[in-house]
């Protein structure tokens, strides 16, 4: 039988790429590009939301 896959949300800010790797410009010694990690403020790097009730519980 087949197996269904979960619905898991994908965060509406990010579309589930929840980090990016923005260069800064410069170059480290060995000739690599310096980046910075930055993660989604929506998910908080994590790409999926939980449901508006389940948010709202612990308030």
């Amino acid at each position: 039988m087949p197996q269904h896959a979960q619905n898991t949300r994908v965060c509406r800010d990010c579309d589930g790429f929840a980090t990016v790797a923005i260069t800064t410009g410069t170059r480290h010694g060995d000739g690599s590009r310096a980046t910075l990690r930055v993660a989604c403020p929506a998910c908080k790097g994590t790409g999926h939301t939980v449901p508006a009730a389940l948010a709202r519980m612990g308030r």
